[in-house]
């Protein structure tokens, strides 16, 4: 909550602006282009950052696909983790998230803005539609974020297990799937400091249709999983 007031005093001129901006983008996600929303919300993001002394330290950009639709597999540490791939991604992104964000100001609209979606860990239907609603997405072009562990990690830069359910669009539209090792991404919203912190996003290179194909969803959750814990350790100051 601390870096979070921090943000808000360094950018006070502006943070007007920027909440009008973004609430007419989310309430209105028709009227924008994706590339549009993107721009919007890096912009924000980037000062936001800067004002509330996170820098995002990012690798393997070049490992995002140039065309075609894709999915990033990050792990989860905290509410900052979107923002984080917010703030170095090239190409537009939708995100799958827990219903509670809808009722979390700013997460909401970033949703919206995204045209993401929220899904109901109770609601079992709820969760196979949110499924079926990104395959037909991404058959259509579109990108997506989801976190496979399903709920953020309380141990740090220790993962938890992923969720073989996850990876179930990706196989069903052989779209590339791109392990993400968020490292520190606990540190700006989930601890009670504003002391300078690194953030470190590392885009691996991309598992394709080829490699993944034979494999049960539960086997391609755990290579995914392991790539990015051996990614974290080896890149944890």
């Amino acid at each position: 909550m601390k870096r979070i007031i921090l943000m808000v005093c360094r950018n006070i001129l502006l943070v007007p602006w920027m909440w009008i901006r973004l609430c007419r983008h989310a309430a209105h996600p028709e009227k924008y282009s994706d590339e549009s929303h993107l721009e919007m919300l890096r912009y924000i993001t980037i000062r936001a950052n800067k004002g509330g002394n996170v820098i995002i330290d990012a690798h393997g950009i070049e490992n995002i696909p140039k065309e075609g639709p894709f999915m990033l597999f990050p792990n989860h540490q905290g509410m900052y983790d979107m923002l984080a791939i917010i703030n170095v991604i090239t190409r537009p992104v939708s995100v799958v998230m827990k219903k509670e964000v809808e009722n979390v100001p700013f997460l909401k609209q970033v949703l919206a803005c995204v045209k993401g979606y929220a899904i109901d860990r109770e609601n079992v239907r709820q969760g196979m539609e949110v499924i079926i609603n990104m395959t037909n997405d991404i058959k259509k072009g579109k990108n997506f974020v989801i976190f496979p562990e399903g709920t953020r990690s309380k141990n740090g830069n220790t993962i938890g297990e992923f969720k073989g359910g996850s990876f179930k669009p990706a196989t069903k539209t052989k779209c590339p799937i791109i392990p993400v090792a968020l490292i520190d991404s606990f540190k700006p919203f989930d601890t009670n400091s504003i002391e300078p912190v690194t953030v470190q996003v590392h885009f691996m290179e991309p598992m394709l249709y080829e490699e993944y194909k034979d494999m049960k969803t539960t086997e391609i959750a755990s290579i995914v999983q392991n790539r990015i814990q051996e990614k974290i350790n080896e890149n944890i100051r």
